[in-house]
């Protein structure tokens, strides 16, 4: 089974899937094909074209399988593993879980626009428009639904206590609050401090930090030397 995905610092949609892999112990190799300068560089696109043929990461190849889009990937790792609590095993719970992933795929597009995923940056805290914090008060407003009516009584960290793939989905969220200092709740920030500490996440982004591609749409936002990775070279 292959995973193929881009930049670990800038491609969310590649992390959610393999935060999934990686900590339910299921076995893949990455083939990583590294963003260029811009997202819709022709040359890129050619060469994720034999794994999907819209040319976007990530997708799986599970021989001649192939499964594209992040949450198409998780719900057929569910599905072969079923051993794996990759969702929640209560109905109630794996409804919510299913539901609020979804939301998550489709939407929040004013948060996504504004705060790009970029593990190697961090940005001072301002005002990001009434859309962000339409879109943030949502976002946070899952996750205290989700770790009241389910998390918090296991006393686990996560959503629905143990990790799962609503996890995966919403871990790329957690970044971009980290990123751009975004002030959170105590409930929502304590969540991001679970993700931030699932040793899935550690591994990713220590490996996203030793990564020596720049995507220039991601550097934009407020740029100076102090914010970049010392060991970044244009």
């Amino acid at each position: 089974m292959k995973l193929i995905i881009a930049n670990k610092v800038h491609s969310s949609w590649s992390m959610r899937p393999w935060l999934a892999l990686t900590h339910f112990g299921i076995p893949f190799e990455e083939v990583q094909f590294p963003f260029a300068a811009t997202f819709d560089d022709p040359v890129w696109k050619a060469k994720v074209a034999p794994y999907n043929p819209a040319g976007k990461v990530p997708c799986l190849a599970d021989g001649d399988i192939r499964v594209w889009e992040s949450l198409a990937i998780l719900e057929y790792l569910a599905e072969k593993y079923p051993d794996r609590a990759i969702w929640p095993r209560d109905p109630a719970a794996r409804a919510l879980a299913r539901s609020i992933a979804s939301e998550m795929h489709a939407g929040f597009s004013a948060l996504r626009g504004a705060c790009p995923c970029n593990l190697g940056r961090r940005h001072p805290p301002k005002d990001r428009g009434p859309k962000v914090a339409a879109d943030v008060a949502r976002v946070t407003a899952i996750w205290n639904d989700a770790r009241a009516r389910f998390g918090r009584a296991t006393g686990q960290p996560f959503l629905f206590g143990e990790f799962c793939a609503a996890d995966a989905m919403y871990a790329p969220v957690a970044t971009r609050f980290h990123t751009y200092s975004i002030a959170l709740d105590p409930v929502s920030q304590a969540y991001v401090d679970a993700i931030y500490d699932l040793p899935a996440f550690r591994a990713w982004r220590e490996a996203a930090l030793k990564e020596p591609w720049i995507v220039e749409e991601d550097e934009a936002d407020e740029p100076t030397l102090e914010n970049y990775r010392p060991h970044l070279q244009r």
